[in-house]
């Protein structure tokens, strides 16, 4: 970073999202963690602590919209400003349209992508006042379709949409917004599906191998940076080559 920025990284509290707050950290910036899970949150903060990163970390619901004002209100006061906005929280609630329940379907599109659209509305304002601003919309190689996850595949479909709505409404005042759609990530989350689905997603990746969380931070890390400066409203595909076509099963 070309000084030293303050960036918000929301679901933080581990795999990806911790990921990339430890690059953007790493990189200069001053970190506001934000994840539900108050356990994670401590522990991150801790070992950025020890690696001498100056962080915040904050114990927020991203779906609740006088929560994420006043959080953000709360930053603003302590750091003077919000120059980076990672959306990164979201969760899956998998299965056949026929199965998926209401309840499931609000659930993921709440989390997903109403959250994002929150945090923008939030952050929007201080961005504005600075005439700088980085917001990276965390998405996936599934908003373009995928068996047994409907609802999962639409909020990121929405935030795709959201990501290019808002670089276009955003970019008179200088806010560049883009998205990394990752692939399929070695995180908590795939080391805990069964062995036969995981192999089965192995051999349709064009690599054979999954990616790793420092792949996702590397790409946010650039988009975050001013090296990015005239690129916005992009989605950038970090899924080796998955998104090209799958391999035969």
């Amino acid at each position: 970073m070309s000084e030293q920025r303050i960036a918000v990284v929301t679901g933080a509290g581990q795999g990806i999202g911790a990921a990339i707050a430890k690059h953007l950290g790493a990189s200069g910036c001053k970190l506001v963690l934000v994840d539900i899970n108050e356990d994670h949150l401590t522990k991150l903060s801790k070992q950025l602590d020890d690696d001498g990163i100056e962080n915040m970390p904050v114990h927020l619901d991203v779906t609740n919209k006088a929560k994420i004002e006043k959080s953000f209100a709360a930053v603003k006061e302590r750091f003077g400003s919000i120059d980076v906005l990672v959306n990164n929280a979201g969760i899956i609630r998998d299965g056949f349209i026929s199965n998926i329940t209401e309840q499931n379907w609000d659930q993921v599109l709440d989390v997903n992508l109403k959250a994002a659209f929150l945090c923008c509305q939030a952050v929007f304002p201080y961005m504005k006042e600075n005439k700088y601003g980085k917001i990276v919309n965390i998405v996936s190689r599934a908003w373009l379709g995928n068996i047994g996850q409907a609802n999962y595949s639409a909020s990121k479909g929405g935030l795709v949409s959201l990501t290019r709505t808002l670089a276009l409404e955003f970019a008179r005042y200088l806010i560049n917004v883009n998205a990394v759609a990752p692939g399929l990530i070695n995180t908590p989350m795939t080391q805990g599906m069964p062995e036969d689905a995981r192999e089965r997603l192995l051999r349709m990746q064009p690599t054979g191998k999954m990616g790793s969380v420092d792949d996702i931070a590397a790409a946010v890390n650039f988009l975050a940076s001013d090296a990015s400066e005239f690129i916005t409203g992009q989605i950038i595909h970090v899924d080796g080559g998955k998104s090209c076509g799958l391999l035969s099963l």
